[in-house]
């Protein structure tokens, strides 16, 4: 990061007190910082605030040159390495998408030749809302790298996505973008995440409370690094902001299974993140099940171990690594998987860590290997983990 130009654009919300973090995150690190803020986000902080932080001036009016000429959001715009807008507020979302004009962010953001991060932040119906959702996708369309907002206790009080990211893991994205390390340049990976859905009628299933979150950082972390990647993954939200990271959606565990079979015998890297049902449904009713009682039984039976059948078809110059999620004798149980499953690293992590598990934005990893070997790892957020994931895979490469 040192010497790197950043730009940041600061939008009215109440996560723009995370922008000060971001901002002495960012010069810590060693990069020129200069901000602009819009109007409204002054009244959420100070812009003495961050020009005190980033030791330059906040922008946030249009100036003339001596010619007259309106001219700072050009040179703002071309000025950049990279710009970041963080927290991106629902209205300056829909500005950008639509290429409207009336502030100075957006004057520099329709300006900038350089790449665009935002990192959205608001309350959860209104990130839902499909309005929202296709101004996303719009910018996405355009070439912006989304930051998905996360999961939590937002402002409202109400709990839902639509949280900004942490300014930590932003810090992350930021450093993977400027990393040009190709340390898995020409690998074909294929990397499993999610849940799987298993019917049990039209409108029932058995599943998980698996996110894939895990799985895609893991994705991102390997493309970021030359890896051409193939994300198998289950149902859920998945915003993939590389090139390198061919997304397929799949639903059951047989359809994950059929997926992982086509595509592994050309595979170097395999990872299983994904939370696979053990069972499914012996049948599964073509109609919707009435309630006739007071019990209900359900026959299962056993699903493919998608996980176990590549380790039985691995070759010579591939590699398996594999997740274990425990809740009792973690350490007994990752290593019978290790060696049953033919993975050559497993990677461990507890219910019974806070803030480890489904659904979380952070993990606490163990990573074992074939040798007896362990690496433990403190709580950190996902994407960092990934990285520290892929450290342990290239160590085997």
């Amino acid at each position: 990061m040192e010497g790197k130009k950043i730009l940041l654009g600061v939008c009215g919300s109440i996560a723009a007190y995370k922008s000060a973090l971001l901002v002495r995150l960012l010069v810590k690190a060693g990069a020129e910082v200069k901000v602009i803020m819009t109007n409204s986000a002054r009244s959420f902080i100070t812009p003495l605030s961050l020009s005190t932080l980033s030791k330059n001036p906040v922008a946030n009016q249009f100036v003339k040159n001596d010619a007259g000429e309106w001219e700072n959001h050009v040179e703002l715009g071309l000025w950049a390495d990279l710009m970041i807008v963080a927290p991106a507020s629902a209205h300056s979302l829909a500005k950008f998408a639509l290429g409207l004009c009336d502030n100075l962010l957006c004057a520099t953001y329709l300006s900038a030749r350089c790449p665009v991060m935002m990192a959205p932040a608001m309350d959860l119906d209104m990130y839902q809302h499909p309005s929202t959702q296709t101004n996303l996708k719009t910018l996405q369309a355009h070439g912006v790298r989304l930051i998905d907002a996360t999961h939590g206790e937002l402002a409202s009080g109400l709990v839902g996505t639509g949280r900004m990211a942490e300014p930590e893991d932003i810090m992350v994205e930021i450093q993977q973008f400027f990393t040009k390390s190709s340390r898995f340049e020409g690998k074909r990976v294929i990397v499993t995440a999610g849940p799987t859905y298993e019917s049990i009628d039209p409108v029932r299933f058995i599943g998980n409370h698996s996110s894939g979150k895990m799985g895609l950082a893991i994705a991102h972390a390997l493309a970021n690094e030359g890896a051409v990647v193939r994300l198998v993954a289950g149902p859920g939200d998945y915003v993939i902001h590389s090139d390198r990271v061919q997304l397929t959606k799949v639903q059951s565990a047989d359809d994950m299974y059929a997926e992982v079979e086509r595509q592994y015998t050309d595979t170097d890297i395999a990872v299983f993140a994904a939370a696979v049902a053990d069972y499914k449904p012996a049948e599964v009713a073509d109609q919707k099940i009435k309630k006739t009682g007071e019990s209900m039984t359900i026959t299962l039976v056993k699903n493919k171990d998608i996980a176990a059948e590549m380790g039985q078809r691995k070759k010579a110059g591939q590699l398996n690594i594999g997740f274990a999620l425990e809740t009792e004798n973690e350490e007994t149980h990752a290593k019978q998987k290790l060696e049953k499953k033919n993975f050559d690293l497993i990677v461990l992590n507890s219910l019974n860590d806070k803030g480890a598990g489904f659904s979380h934005n952070t993990n606490k990893i163990t990573i074992f290997n074939r040798e007896g070997q362990s690496m433990a790892y403190d709580i950190k957020s996902k994407q960092e983990v990934a990285v520290d994931i892929i450290n342990a895979i290239y160590d085997l490469v």
